[in-house]
């Protein structure tokens, strides 16, 4: 080899080696993969819960060799508010939604201008991609003036031949391939990079029980039944493309299991021994089991941080009364389920697994919330978050990396009901604005609240099951928390920064409750 050659070898090493440095592709930069179940409740994984009669063998090793978060929380104990905080680092409630969540026909909930984790990682040379139930609004172009775009009820007018704007792609996702919202909302069209892939002709019916859905247009490659396994095909020729291309990925994967309708395949059916939401569940464990072993096959799992979680706790659709006659408690120890401001409502199985990082099983016992994800991130590709970014975000990579820490991850964390119910947790105290469950559980008519304290207050070392309420005995605690959680809200951020201000909304009943005097 002529000494010209080798010069110019070396200059273009020296060239790629100066775009990884420019765009943070070093040798230590992971891929991403963020697996969001749908409505999975933290009892449901036999990693999280011993006593489970839903085995999860491959959910459980990943658990098994990486770490387990067993005080994981959501930011909301609903769908669309914590999916925001996933991709903003910043507490649903700040957002223009304050309660509930949007429908299929929505307009986007996020702007153009925030910075998302998939915004971040792009800016990083990141190959980016999103596959499955997106939740946060996008633009359809509709035919005519239409109002009330929040009501599941209302079925607008959509021009389906034209691309939706404000979605992921505006967001940060090179790639896209999802629906709008769950799978129980109309309408029933894939949407790939902008653009349904069918134009809907034909009106689904509505189907009730566990098989839920909502009448709605649906497109003619689309199948309920078949959701669940079309987007796993999606994701993995993500991941193998990716993988060929030896660019570093971030794939959000949100799936839409075990959400209704619940439709296990013919190949799960009964295979739980507890009913069709056990064999879901069970779908969605083969799932897992699918990704690993693609990671393994193209010898990229060291390096692949991989978390899996979901977007909040069981919902009661899945027949509580059902699974307590098999002896299986969706929600494990803790009380209330989806919805509602108890443990059960935003309390997740949470895992991380990067070999690289992670070589054996470690689990903890440390509060993190799901908005963490964005700070996480950015700290490991190092990224500097600004000012109106992140607001709410703490990485937890010290964990990950077994650092020694002298303070918690997080002050204090605060959590969210579907009715905008407002709870703050710091260390074992959990304070919560509200004498219900804020969600769907007892109590929550006003027959059941009348004459309950005003508030609620836990220690939640001593008492996980939330039963007995400290509010009386200690007044300092519910004051020092009330007051730590106005400050919260006041600065419009919990971590250190320039204050920012929360979008503005015409009700906003939790703040409302917390202003007044108990």
């Amino acid at each position: 080899m002529t000494f010209m050659k080798i010069g110019r070898i070396a200059g273009s090493i020296g060239l790629m080696l100066l775009t990884q440095i420019a765009f943070g592709q070093g040798p230590d930069t992971p891929n991403i993969i963020y697996i969001l179940a749908d409505d999975l409740g933290y009892g449901d994984i036999s990693a999280f819960n011993p006593a489970s009669k839903i085995r999860t063998p491959n959910i459980d090793a990943l658990a098994g060799t990486g770490m387990k978060f067993t005080d994981a929380h959501t930011s909301s104990s609903v769908c669309t508010p914590t999916r925001y905080s996933i991709l903003t680092g910043r507490y649903n409630w700040r957002s223009p939604l304050k309660r509930s969540v949007l429908s299929g026909f929505s307009e986007a909930l996020i702007p153009t201008d925030r910075l998302t984790v998939a915004s971040l990682l792009q800016q990083k040379g990141y190959r980016t991609g999103f596959v499955g139930k997106w939740h946060l609004g996008w633009n359809w172009q509709f035919r005519s003036d239409v109002q009330n775009l929040d009501n599941l009820a209302v079925h607008p007018g959509v021009d389906y031949s034209k691309p939706v704007k404000n979605g992921p792609k505006a967001l940060g996702f090179a790639y896209s391939y999802g629906i709008a919202g769950s799978l129980d909302m109309a309408p029933y069209v894939y949407v790939e990079n902008g653009k349904a892939t069918a134009i809907p002709t034909d009106t689904t019916v509505s189907v009730e029980d566990k098989g839920f859905w909502r009448k709605g247009l649906t497109g003619g490659d689309f199948t309920h039944a078949n959701v669940i396994n079309h987007f796993q095909e999606k994701s993995l020729a993500f991941i193998r493309e990716s993988a060929d291309s030896k660019e570093p990925f971030f794939l959000y994967y949100a799936l839409t299991a075990p959400h209704t309708p619940i439709l296990p395949g013919s190949g799960f059916m009964g295979k739980s021994n507890t009913n069709f939401y056990g064999d879901f569940v069970l779908q969605v464990d083969a799932l897992i089991g699918e990704i690993h072993r693609l990671l393994k096959e193209k010898g990229i799992e060291d390096n692949t941080l991989v978390i899996f979680t979901s977007d909040n706790g069981c919902s009661p659709k899945a027949n509580f009364a059902e699974l307590e006659k098999v002896g299986h408690h969706p929600s494990y120890i803790y009380r209330g389920h989806k919805a509602d401001i108890y443990e059960g409502g935003h309390r997740v199985p949470f895992i991380v697994h990067w070999p690289r990082k992670i070589p054996t099983q470690k689990v903890t016992g440390e509060t993190i919330c799901t908005t963490d994800f964005f700070a996480t991130v950015a700290a490991i590709v190092g990224y500097k978050i600004p000012d109106n970014a992140g607001e709410d975000s703490f990485s937890f990579l010290d964990i990950l990396e077994n650092k020694h820490r002298t303070s918690p991850v997080r002050e204090a964390t605060v959590h969210h009901s579907i009715e905008g119910r407002f709870a703050i947790r710091q260390g074992p105290w959990k304070l919560i604005l509200w004498p219900g469950s804020g969600g769907w559980s007892a109590p929550r008519e006003a027959s059941e609240l009348k004459g309950l304290p005003p508030y609620q207050l836990y220690e939640l070392d001593k008492d996980p099951e939330e039963r007995q309420n400290l509010y009386s005995a200690y007044p300092e605690k519910v004051a020092s928390l009330k007051k730590l959680l106005k400050a919260y809200i006041d600065r419009g951020r919990s971590t250190p920064g320039e204050p920012q201000r929360n979008d503005p909304a015409d009700n906003w009943p939790g703040l409302e409750w917390m202003q007044a005097e108990p």
